[in-house]
């Protein structure tokens, strides 16, 4: 028999620990660590060489127990909950209790040599203090870019050199005051690791230290702890590595109770090395997998809004050691479960949750009643694309997704056999509002997107990409691109721009808010409207709050209406006595009305929701091992066709939409189609 290796340390060595997931004995490596009082697990032996701990049993007054009938298992009794815990034979576990049995009397007439702090106002006063500094930082920022702004209109050489001077040194400045607010988050979350989980920064020799192929795993097809009757044995094994557990421990504090990543789900890395050969071999073997039954698929639009950040927070910790104040995010691998189900193609498509506000711009003979309506309707677009108040991400749309879908605007006016065959969405009637969203960039990440109204003549055109910066306490995600929104029965075009989103509280429970300022403009008409979206200031303040206002060009001081509120509640216009009473939106008691699409079968393989299902099914039923599995398959492949095409020597081709310029336009635009019929009765 291999004996247990006994360390100075303690001792290391694999048990099988009874999980409620999987309702079974799994294979763990364990670390008995005698200065802390720890009893440490790892899914691998590779996993604790790199520091991913699973789980940890507090010694310190704990209770050993075992089972005269079965000679393999013991439990452990902590922190009220007890462990079950599985050896190969007596001897394998008479080594393990010995040497817990002398941890636990060591570290019952002793003191912790670290303590976890008590003083938690200290802690709630540096959090305080730090989301202070990242307001005034943002204040900072806003003053310098104020500054830069003012020197586009400096007329001297020598005024512009001292301007100069100081915008380098408050951009110096807000880089260095960057930098700590990270590096004091970052210490923060170390000193007080979420859920007990504690951060280690291994190198690339620690990580290849010991071959996991040499592990073996045991289960048994016990439906109870002590069921161990067909459990197979276990192979202990020398350990020839300095264990960095040791030093990583014995540096951080104890946790204040056991924890075990069986108390909730699963949850495995996000995005771990693999060669070539691995990713070719995962992808072969997931094109096998991935079945065409759509029977499971919930195709219910509602949205979990919990994301529990602390039971995850090792994911999240990871996450903010590999990143930089400004980094751009494009290409960072975030975890899975902040994930909601949806594409950002769909998340687009939203904004049409109203569609009776555009399809009706045109039917207003009075233009500044149009322009009103437009900021009616662009107002009320916002809340539908959010799903609720936590932040979550949609999915990063693949080149050449796309998504089609449709609006009833009039159900009991609508001929649904007079349909728009040469518009997005050919089996959609033309009293409705029709869209059709294409993926046609991957590198920046662009959407191109269309909607019309054919009985209407009303259509609109955007293009739009996101680029995410790592905040500090926040990510920032700015929309670069515009729309258009026409109306082809009076010749107007509408030019609009996007606010940017935020996530904030991103280690805690995440929400959303946006902000920024953006502008809608007619040159027909010379009307315009200037929107501004508030972010919520750190003392006081509400959340969400929208200001606009109406200017004509005959007059671009005084505005012919003024509106606030809230862009995801109720926003009111300025009455004729001063104040802000006149209802204007009222998004809370509008209805969504909802869109209309091809059921999951019957959708080409690249649209949205089909591409995506596989995701979307493990999402919603919370596995979030085989949701990043699904995940990583297509955007594997992605890079795959991307690389064979750059080996080729060709180019990605759109199938929806043309390049115009800096723009993308629908190919099939209702107004071509308008004036090819025009033209072609004409002629006739």
């Amino acid at each position: 028999m291999s004996e247990v290796p006994v360390l100075s340390f303690g001792m290391e060595g694999p048990l099988s620990k009874w999980t409620n997931v999987m309702k079974g004995w799994q294979y763990r490596w364990f670390v008995l660590d005698q200065e802390t009082g720890l009893l440490s697990y790892y899914t691998s032996k590779e996993k604790m060489v790199r520091g991913s701990r699973r789980g940890c049993v507090r010694l310190k007054g704990a209770v050993i127990g075992i089972d005269d009938e079965d000679d393999s298992t013991f439990t452990i009794t902590c922190d009220n909950k007890m462990f079950h815990f599985q050896a190969r034979d007596s001897d394998e576990r008479g080594q393990w209790v010995k040497a817990l049995e002398d941890i636990i009397l060591r570290h019952s007439h002793q003191q912790y040599l670290f303590k976890s702090p008590k003083n938690t106002s200290s802690i709630n006063d540096f959090e305080r203090k730090l989301t202070e500094a990242d307001a005034y930082l943002q204040l900072l920022i806003n003053q310098a870019e104020s500054l830069e702004a003012k020197m586009q209109t400096v007329n001297t050489d020598q005024e512009n050199v001292k301007q100069e001077q100081v915008l380098s040194t408050a951009k110096s400045m807000i880089e260095s005051i960057k930098q700590a607010i990270v590096l004091l988050q970052v210490a923060k979350t170390t000193l007080y690791p979420m859920n007990g989980i504690i951060q280690s920064d291994l190198g690339d020799e620690a990580s290849s230290a010991d071959n996991p192929s040499s592990l073996r795993q045991s289960t048994t097809s016990g439906n109870h702890p002590n069921d161990s009757a067909t459990a197979q044995p276990l192979r202990m094994e020398q350990s020839s590595i300095e264990s960095p557990i040791r030093t990583q421990i014995r540096s951080d504090l104890i946790p204040t109770v056991s924890y075990s990543s069986s108390e909730d789900e699963e949850f495995f890395d996000v995005d771990e090395y693999q060669s070539d050969e691995e990713v070719t071999k995962r992808l072969n073997g997931a094109e096998k997998e991935r079945t065409e039954s759509f029977s499971k698929y919930d195709e219910s639009e509602d949205e979990d809004d919990v994301i529990d950040c602390e039971k995850h927070g090792s994911v999240i910790t990871h996450l903010l050691s590999q990143v930089r104040l400004g980094m751009d995010l494009t290409k960072v691998v975030l975890p899975t479960f902040i994930l909601e189900t949806r594409s950002a193609l769909e998340m687009y498509a939203d904004f049409f949750a109203h569609p009776d506000l555009f399809s009706t711009i045109s039917t207003l003979d009075d233009p500044k009643e149009r322009m009103i309506q437009v900021l009616r309707w662009y107002v009320s677009a916002f809340h539908a694309g959010r799903k609720g108040s936590v932040a979550k991400k949609p999915y990063n749309p693949i080149i050449g997704e796309t998504f089609l879908c449709y609006w009833d605007v009039d159900p009991e006016n609508t001929d649904k056999n007079d349909l728009t065959t040469d518009g997005p969405v050919p089996w959609a009637p033309k009293n409705t509002v029709s869209f059709i969203g294409e993926q046609v960039s991957h590198h920046p990440p662009i959407s191109a997107f269309y909607a019309e109204c054919y009985n209407t003549q009303m259509a609109f055109n955007a293009h739009l990409w996101t680029k995410s910066k790592f905040l500090g306490l926040s990510i920032g995600v700015d929309m670069i691109g515009q729309a258009c929104v026409s109306d082809l029965k009076h010749e107007e075009d509408y030019i609009m721009t996007f606010p940017s989103g935020y996530g904030r509280s991103i280690l805690t429970v995440p929400w959303f808010e946006m902000g920024g300022k953006c502008q809608i403009l007619c040159n027909k008409t010379g009307f315009s409207a200037q929107m501004a979206f508030h972010t919520k200031p750190f003392y006081g303040g509400k959340r969400h709050r929208i200001t606009a206002e109406v200017f004509h060009v005959s007059d671009s001081k005084k505005p012919i209406l003024s509106v606030q509120g809230e862009w995801n509640g109720v926003m009111y216009s300025k009455g004729s006595n001063g104040k802000y009473d006149v209802p204007f939106v009222d998004t809370k008691s509008m209805k969504i009305i909802k869109k209309k699409l091809k059921p999951l079968p019957n959708q080409g393989e690249y649209e949205s929701r089909r591409l995506w299902k596989d995701v979307t099914l493990h999402l919603k039923s919370k596995d979030m091992d085989q949701a990043t599995e699904a995940k990583h398959f297509l955007e594997q492949r992605q890079r795959n066709e991307a690389k064979e095409r750059k080996e080729a020597g060709t180019t990605w081709q759109h199938k929806h939409f043309h390049e115009d310029g800096e723009i993308f336009v629908y190919n099939h635009h209702l107004q071509s189609r308008k004036s090819k019929t025009k033209e072609e009765s004409s002629t006739s």
